[in-house]
């Protein structure tokens, strides 16, 4: 099943110049069900665009699979009102999945709703700190170039967020937008995984704010690098370090921050270094 990710919706446009009534696009928002062995395990409010994308994303990167070939299939039904993504995996979930069960409704800002304890909120992200990614100064400029030049449905709208790949060597690699910044990781860590790439090779960026759960769903890709339109929190700040990532945000035209292991920002074309 397919829904269109935009609708037109008719309003009145108050200018300098005066009112017209014209159309706006605006970006669809609905609830979208995650079900792994027939119960629902849960619901996300996003935008019904790469949607098998985004369940294989978030099985991922919430820890439910290690990886893509725990997954023996993916179904995305109509469910009425909302969309249900049926998640078939191969033989016993296995105490991963156990130990992520929880019913959890998210709204669009949502990335840790449903959440049991402090513990479970705060897990360690994964590290990355061998990875030997180094990024230029013109590397990171031109990442955030590449992922706004990309972003369709927010050139439609003006209301989504976007996550994109970069590589040094050939720029962003591929991109994923929803209404949610959240999902927006999500569906591009699925993107990745089910093209075979390599999350060490290369860098996340983001148009959102750097939050704990960005850092840790970069680092589930295997991200040695995280850069952002936006600015980080004290908590991502400190979840980057001790995971070995580069955290690079508030990234304006030629000028940015780096908060953590600026040791791979290296001066002229990128370099990998053990």
């Amino acid at each position: 099943m397919s829904r269109p990710p935009v609708t037109a919706a008719p309003r009145i446009a108050r200018r300098v110049h005066g009112t017209a009534s014209a159309a706006r696009m605006v970006p669809e928002e609905v609830p979208v069900a995650f079900s792994y062995g027939g119960t629902t395990h849960a619901v996300m409010m996003a935008t019904p665009a790469d949607l098998e994308d985004f369940a294989l994303g978030f099985s991922l990167t919430e820890g439910i699979v290690a990886s893509a070939g725990e997954i023996e299939g993916i179904s995305v039904e109509d469910a009425g009102e909302g969309i249900d993504i049926q998640i078939a995996l191969a033989g016993e979930p296995g105490a991963r999945f156990r130990a992520r069960r929880r019913h959890l409704a998210g709204p669009v800002g949502c990335g840790l709703c449903g959440i049991e304890s402090i513990e479970e909120a705060l897990y360690r992200a994964r590290d990355v700190g061998a990875a030997p990614l180094t990024l230029s100064a013109a590397d990171i400029v031109r990442s955030v170039r590449q992922l706004a030049a990309r972003q369709a449905l927010h050139a439609e709208t003006g209301a989504v967020h976007a996550a994109g790949f970069y590589l040094p060597e050939s720029g962003i690699l591929t991109v994923r937008e929803d209404v949610g910044r959240h999902n927006a990781l999500d569906k591009l860590a699925g993107a990745l995984a089910r093209a075979g790439v390599d999350g060490s090779t290369g860098a996340v960026v983001v148009t959102s704010r750097v939050s704990v759960e960005m850092v840790q769903k970069a680092a589930a890709i295997g991200a040695p690098a995280i850069v952002a339109v936006s600015a980080p929190t004290a908590l991502a700040i400190r979840m980057a370090d001790e995971a070995g990532m580069m955290l690079v945000a508030l990234v304006r035209g030629d000028e940015f921050d780096v908060f953590t292991h600026a040791r791979r920002l290296v001066e002229g074309k990128a370099r990998n270094v053990a």
